[in-house]
């Protein structure tokens, strides 16, 4: 048996170590692993908890939104505070841009160059180019011309021998599989796709104030006020300029994602039968309907891939161990902590790095282990695609059967790195469908004068309780993702995020079960255990985020890694 390393890797957020056991060049076990620690929760104590969502969206720079709406309906929660309708819609218009807008990003820009080998694409034939983008899309742009100008700015731009995020990258490796044409239509939409996205985002900056970190969430509601005529307010322009952002990113994903997702796709059938993981799948539901409550995507866990039987989501049955993290819990090692009694204690006094050489039979990563019932889960949009599917949510059926059927293959495809990547682009559409059909309800809400406000009798602290506990779900892009608060005489006593990168990239448990990341990689194949093109393709499939799931902490300035771009 041999085992290979790769550190860091590249394409994610945050710091992400991979070890892989090998036989032959077959994947017999593998480790994840973070190497940077958490600690803002301990920063949060003792604040006020009215002020938490604006530290905690600083978890990350580019999950801020999600972390936003967890942290204030986890206050609401524990102090029971109703959300007026339309902060709620605001809210879902938010919350729902980003998912599409993190859906797109991370397949052309994150994911796609595990498929796609742009060196490949510089000896297409524009012509053919053309005529196969034709094929599959009437995006306006499909003409040799246009294809002819892409290649010549990539082979301008290689030239120069500056290649930025294209450099280090396994080219010409014997797993890419597409023909040079597809290779250069996806080359050219990963370009597009870079001004797409700063564009669609402005939603945030309409409704937000800015992106990333917005400003305008608040317990109780958002800080927008709506008036029809008033330029320093949600007025008529303002609703016109988001109508035409969300009928653009519909377009976008409709023409250009979706197809060439489904393109790729059909080269890599074979990924359909790869990466399956732990089998067990949770989500917390997302979109709320502003006046019923009930949610579009229904919450629910499913075990053992038995789409037959979909269990109610219950968050006392969360809990997180550290057997295997760089933490102590003071109650010794073995339990697990629900996140109310959660601790991130880091004066962890056994073996540390050096990194080059990490002691993978005992504690191994930042990241901690979160179970639920005591079972891993995987959590993301294929999670929650098979949770609303298992459901009966007719839309989330007729899309993922529609996919299956265009692909050719059948519903056990759904548990691969495959599925994983097509339920992400499923998802996108899902919801890129449904953002004007909110911005429908709260305009309707405008021209009817329905402009009800929070009241805000429980904003004082002088009205809570001396003591309260609350959570707060949110079903971000890259999947299920709670805080969960005590609150002690108006104080935060306690506070823990249990993100979705630290449910898929956690280490094994007291049992020994592995994390989602290392599940999927089990038995995957390596046509060159020297570059590892096929590790990257599962682990991209869950998007990794591991500055949500841990967070540096280094005041002495000094390196705590080199990296090596992949």
């Amino acid at each position: 048996m041999s085992k290979i390393v790769i550190d860091p890797i590249t394409r994610i957020e945050g710091h992400l170590r991979i070890e892989a056991a090998l036989d032959g060049n077959t994947v017999s076990d593998a480790w994840s692993s973070s190497t940077m620690f958490r600690g803002v929760e301990n920063i949060l104590k003792g604040r006020d908890p009215r002020d938490a969502w604006y530290f905690t969206q600083r978890f990350c720079g580019v999950c801020t939104t999600v972390h936003s709406i967890a942290s204030v309906r986890a206050v609401e929660n524990a102090l029971n505070i109703k959300v007026p309708p339309n902060a709620e819609l605001i809210r879902n218009i938010i919350i729902g841009i980003q998912n599409v807008q993190d859906h797109v990003i991370h397949f052309y820009h994150l994911h796609a160059l595990d498929w796609v080998d742009i060196t490949s694409g510089l000896r297409a034939d524009p012509v053919k180019t053309a005529a196969l983008a034709a094929s599959i899309s009437e995006w306006p742009l499909n003409s040799p011309t246009y294809f002819k100008e892409v290649q010549d700015k990539v082979k301008a731009f290689v030239a120069k021998g500056r290649l930025g995020p294209f450099a280090n990258a396994y080219w010409g490796h014997p797993a890419y599989k597409l023909p040079p044409e597809a290779n250069l239509l996806a080359t050219a939409h990963y370009l597009e796709a870079l001004e797409w996205q700063k564009d669609i985002i402005r939603i945030h900056a309409i409704l937000g104030s800015k992106n990333p970190h917005p400003q305008t969430f608040l317990v109780g509601g958002m800080s927008i006020p709506i008036d029809p005529d008033s330029q320093n307010a949600l007025n008529a322009d303002k609703l016109i300029e988001i109508r035409r952002l969300l009928a653009r990113s519909k377009e976008f994903v409709e023409k250009v994602y979706i197809p060439d997702l489904l393109a790729v796709a059909s080269f890599y059938k074979e990924w359909a039968a790869i990466g399956a993981g732990v089998g067990n799948y949770l989500s917390y539901g997302e979109y709320p309907d502003p006046v019923s409550g009930k949610q579009w995507l229904p919450a629910g866990v499913i075990v053992g891939k038995e789409l037959d039987r979909v269990h109610p989501v219950s968050q006392e049955k969360v809990a997180e161990y550290v057997d295997h993290s760089w933490y102590q819990y003071q109650g010794g090692a073995g339990r697990g902590l629900h996140p109310w009694e959660g601790e991130t204690d880091y004066r962890y006094t056994g073996p540390m790095p050096p990194y080059q050489n990490l002691d993978t039979d005992h504690k191994y990563s930042w990241v901690k282990a979160p179970r639920y019932q005591e079972l891993p889960m995987e959590v993301g949009p294929l999670a929650r695609l098979l949770v609303a599917y298992a459901s009966g949510q007719k839309q989330v059926q007729d899309a993922v059967n529609g996919t299956l059927k265009k692909l050719g293959v059948g519903p056990e495809a759904l548990f691969s790195t495959l599925g994983r990547t097509a339920a992400r682009g499923i998802d996108c559409l899902l919801v890129a469908e449904e953002l004007p059909k909110w911005l429908d309800q709260l305009v309707d809400n405008i021209g009817k004068g329905d402009l009800k406000a929070h009241t805000g009798e429980k904003w004082d602290p002088a009205n809570w309780p001396v003591q309260a506990a609350g959570y707060g779900w949110h079903e971000a892009p890259r999947g299920a993702l709670g805080h969960w608060i005590k609150i002690k005489d108006g104080k935060i006593e306690n506070y823990q995020a249990v993100v979705p990168s630290t449910w898929n990239a956690s280490p094994r448990d007291a049992k020994g079960q592995r994390g989602p990341y290392e599940a999927a990689l089990i038995g995957t194949q390596l046509a060159d255990p020297a570059k590892p093109l096929e590790i990257l393709r599962t682990i991209h499939s869950f998007d990794p985020c591991l500055a949500c799931a841990v967070h540096v902490l280094d005041a002495g300035g000094n390196e705590l890694v080199k990296v090596k771009v992949l």
